[in-house]
């Protein structure tokens, strides 16, 4: 009997939300303030940090566009590490994104919708646990439910919060009673070493508001016609998001003007409140809400299918490679990984988590992004309906800046590094395991 597999059913317009819908979570909504604050209150140079991170983002969509396109198989950025550079560089990236990144992510954005949800109902410890664990089952269930379902879900979800954004940015830019202080405050600071350290802290939290872009990767395997749609679909959610980025940003300097926006880790709620009063808190907040539940939702979609590709290749739980047969779905992968986001959730702290994920991702964003020198160089007839524009340097800009923002953490925060690379560490004696399993299955 052959073996269940995956069915191609994301449009490009689907792969486009994915994109969108993944990254937008809670950063944009309390990024923005740290990132004033670390270059030193000056708008100018805080747009251009958001700005950098946009152009590194989309040099990595750039570079996994073509990946995608010449390996349109489920499992992304796992698939391109384990064609370049073998099985076990891939697995440790399976097992990080599993026990770290993606369940981390996930995890993180759990806690941050129970703070939320505050707004609207008292909560205590117990209950903000049990409301993020609730939120990560329910979009574990919409994720069994049916790839269809939840790329409509995660559709939905993403064009409110889009629309919510755009339409918060008019209303905000409008107001302007930030504006006059605008001229004084942008490119003023000095230029040295504390603004140029401060920059770098702020890259860090403004690639955690980019975080998710890669993660369309995963989902190839069931896009439709992937050579063509893969690459735009990356490429286009990646550059919509930057544009929203900043003019979410502009939004939130007119309405506070830059000291105020600086002081405040709620500058979208306190921009609000400022343009239309004090009862329009809760507006932000719902917003806030449904864009955190539409990334949780679009990590379990994709990243579910990493840990399906691992179980196919033999280094993973076996019953992970399954595929539903009503559903279609690889639905006990993303059962077992929503179960460990629960666990993740109930015992670590935000910011902790936050640590954890940048560190890790980046590491293998580094890896992946390389895999493209090694795949040019070892299936040099490979069908690209996409190239990756402005090869070599391209991919290389965006493996070098991966690498160094990885050093980067390493210096500012040892001990939680040290902890990320242990988790990784782990992955050896386990991939070891299921090797001998493997071949012991084989030999029986």
């Amino acid at each position: 009997m052959p073996e269940a597999s995956l069915t191609r059913t994301l449009r490009l317009r689907d792969l486009v939300f994915i994109v969108i819908g993944t990254v937008i979570g809670s950063g944009i909504f309390v990024v923005p303030g740290a990132v004033l604050r670390q270059t030193e209150g000056d708008v100018g140079y805080a747009l251009v940090v958001w700005v950098l991170g946009g152009v590194l983002s989309l040099l990595g969509a750039l570079t996994y566009g073509e990946l995608g396109g010449m390996i349109p198989e489920a499992g992304g950025a796992y698939v391109y590490v384990r064609d370049a550079f073998g099985p076990l560089p891939a697995f440790l990236l399976g097992w990080t994104l599993f026990f770290v990144i993606s369940t981390g992510s996930v995890a993180t954005l759990a806690v941050a919708f129970a703070e939320y949800l505050r707004q609207f109902v008292p909560l205590g410890p117990t209950a903000r646990t049990l409301a993020a664990a609730l939120m990560i089952s329910v979009v574990g269930a919409v994720n069994v439910r049916g790839t269809r379902h939840s790329a409509s879900v995660q559709n939905w979800s993403t064009g409110i919060k889009v629309a919510a954004i755009l339409a918060m940015s008019v209303v905000l830019l409008g107001s302007g009673h930030g504006l006059p202080e605008l001229r004084s405050a942008t490119f003023t600071a000095r230029l040295g070493p504390s603004l140029l350290s401060g920059a770098g802290v702020a890259m860090i939290a403004v690639l955690w508001a980019y975080e998710g872009w890669a993660n369309v990767a995963a989902s190839a395997g069931e896009a439709l016609d992937p050579q063509r749609t893969f690459p735009r679909g990356i490429v286009i959610g990646t550059v919509t998001l930057v544009a929203i980025y900043l003019l979410a940003n502009v939004a939130y300097i007119a309405a506070l003007g830059p000291a105020a926006a600086a002081r405040t880790d709620r500058v979208a709620a306190d921009a609000v409140r400022a343009s239309l009063g004090p009862g329009a808190g809760t507006l932000i907040a719902a917003a806030v809400l449904v864009a955190m539940f539409s990334a949780a939702n679009g990590l379990t979609l994709t990243n579910s299918r990493v840990y399906y590709a691992m179980a196919r290749d033999g280094v993973f739980f076996r019953k992970l490679a399954e595929i539903h047969p009503r559903f279609g779905t690889p639905a006990f992968s993303v059962l077992v990984s929503s179960a460990w986001a629960i666990a993740l959730a109930a015992t670590g702290s935000f910011e902790q988590l936050f640590t954890y994920v940048i560190f890790a991702a980046w590491v293998f964003y580094a890896l992946a992004g390389a895999s493209v020198f090694v795949l040019r160089r070892r299936r040099p007839d490979a069908p690209r309906p996409f190239r990756v524009p402005g090869y070599p340097w391209t991919p290389l800009v965006f493996v070098a800046s991966a690498a160094a923002i990885v050093l980067n953490t390493i210096w500012a925060r040892p001990q939680r590094s040290l902890l990320g690379l242990g988790v990784v560490a782990l992955g050896l004696p386990a991939y070891h395991a299921w090797r001998r399993a493997r071949a012991r299955a084989a030999d029986g």
